[in-house]
């Protein structure tokens, strides 16, 4: 290995090393995401379910494998 390459690489072990003793003596915080980044997931799921299912239930299509003459349009109100 070249000299310049041996030295680049010990010098981003040695700062990988002080980075990860500096994170070991701190104390963590939760932030919000590891308070409540769990139920805002669970939140958005049935958000996105609700919407999508009431979407798909209030559309009038006939639901088949292949959309080839299945889907019905209304009828005409005047």
């Amino acid at each position: 290995m070249f000299p310049v390459a041996r030295a680049a690489q010990s010098l981003v072990a040695r700062g990988i090393q002080h980075t990860a003793v500096r994170q070991a003596h701190r104390k963590h915080e939760p932030s919000f995401h590891d308070k409540y980044g769990t139920m805002v997931l669970l939140g958005g799921a049935a958000m996105f379910s609700t919407v999508w299912g009431y979407v798909f239930t209030r559309l009038n299509v006939e639901w088949g494998f292949s959309p080839v003459r299945r889907i019905t349009p209304r009828e005409w109100r005047e």
